[in-house]
């Protein structure tokens, strides 16, 4: 006699390894970063050695900032499919010295609501399911208070 499957706890998965999500109630979710001892050299993730002073002892793990400026935007217009176009590609500088590629939402992809140095912040939403039923979690961007400096 087979025995009834038992269905198995979803749960939900950054899209990237450097994306930490909450494990308590009232953690938010933030990009996980290192920061060199030596020379204070900040990196988006792990690392295991500095590449500024190549100091090849362990960096310390750093929560970096939710907010940043918007460095550089492209808006696509075509991808691949499935894909919703237009969207809009950028790069944040974060306070820490630290840059991330990432998409902004919350302001239409036209570049006349675009501003090199506008304040942005980072939030997160569902971007999938994946085969098991579990939520992959992405990390975005969108402007502060509407994008206002």
């Amino acid at each position: 006699m087979a025995e009834a499957e038992t269905p198995t706890a979803t749960k939900e998965l950054p899209i990237v390894s450097f994306l930490h999500l909450p494990e308590k109630e009232g953690e938010d979710a933030y990009l996980a970063g290192s920061r060199c001892p030596e020379c204070g050299a900040a990196y988006l993730g792990p690392r295991m050695a500095c590449g500024r002073c190549f100091h090849a002892e362990a960096l310390e793990d750093i929560q970096l900032s939710k907010q940043g400026k918007l460095h550089v935007f492209s808006i696509v217009h075509q991808s691949v499919p499935g894909v919703p176009v237009p969207y809009i590609a950028a790069i944040v500088d974060l306070p820490e010295g630290v840059s991330v590629r990432c998409n902004i939402e919350g302001v239409e992809p036209d570049p006349k609501q675009l501003k090199s140095g506008m304040p942005v912040e980072m939030y997160t939403e569902k971007v999938h399911t994946d085969r098991d039923g579990n939520d992959i979690i992405a990390f975005k961007f969108r402007p502060v208070n509407g994008g206002s400096n």
